[in-house]
């Protein structure tokens, strides 16, 4: 038996009272395996999206992985009345549901992740720290935006993915700003530029191996920042 520690990014009814679940673990892989009972009044409230776990796995007769987990903190009750937050977390798990396989080992994955969420969960002011964790994904998932110590250059080529001191129709002009912890005007075009930059490089470089659009989670989060700027 195995134990670790880590986030439920997915999961779905396997049969009448089993869930299958996936949880990115502090082993920096993702784990899927079932829960058997997982719909049952006591083990239901256990199973949810964004719940940080402790988590047993369990390998017995060359059968599925059976995974048997208790809630650990942070909890969500902390955010459970801010839907930005709370969307927030939706869109962090489901990026990161696409941006790995299961399997595969990813060098920090996790530690960004629960970096990110630990201060999200308590911050009252956290958007640049988002900012912050959506480059930090493309960085180790091998799409490095080496933007410090670069506002020198104040664009971003969104084709050449560098940055260049001069502008051109293919360039966006970088918000090195939303990246500093003490900067608090947060303006709708520069937010915009992030995410542009970010979903740029993770469709056409890594989604598109797969086939794979941005989840619904991350568009409407993205929706909802925009609109409330």
């Amino acid at each position: 038996m195995n134990k670790y520690k880590g986030i439920l990014i997915s999961k779905k009814i396997l049969k009448e009272n089993d869930l299958i679940i996936k949880i990115l673990s502090n082993s920096d892989k993702i784990i899927s395996g079932i829960v058997y009972g997982g719909l049952s009044k006591k083990k239901r409230t256990i199973y949810q999206i964004g719940y940080f776990l402790n988590f047993e796995v369990l390998e017995k007769n060359n059968r599925p992985l059976s995974i048997n987990a208790e809630i650990i903190p942070p909890h969500i009750s902390l955010i459970i009345n801010d839907k930005y937050k709370l969307n927030c977390l939706l869109c962090v798990t489901s990026i990161i549901n696409l941006a790995i396989i299961e399997g595969q080992h990813v060098n920090d994955i996790y530690f960004i992740v629960e970096n990110f969420l630990n201060k999200m969960f308590v911050k009252k002011k956290w958007l640049i720290d988002f900012h912050i964790f959506l480059f930090d994904l493309l960085k180790v998932i091998g799409y490095e935006i080496k933007y410090t110590n670069n506002d020198h250059n104040i664009y971003f080529d969104l084709n050449k993915l560098e940055f260049v001191k001069v502008k051109s129709n293919d360039s966006v002009k970088f918000p090195f700003h939303l990246f500093k912890e003490d900067y608090s005007d947060i303006d709708k075009t520069s937010v915009n530029n992030i995410f542009k930059i970010f979903e740029l490089v993770f469709v056409k470089f890594h989604l598109s191996n797969i086939n794979i659009q941005l989840p619904n989670h991350y568009q409407l989060f993205k929706k909802q920042i925009i609109d409330k700027i």
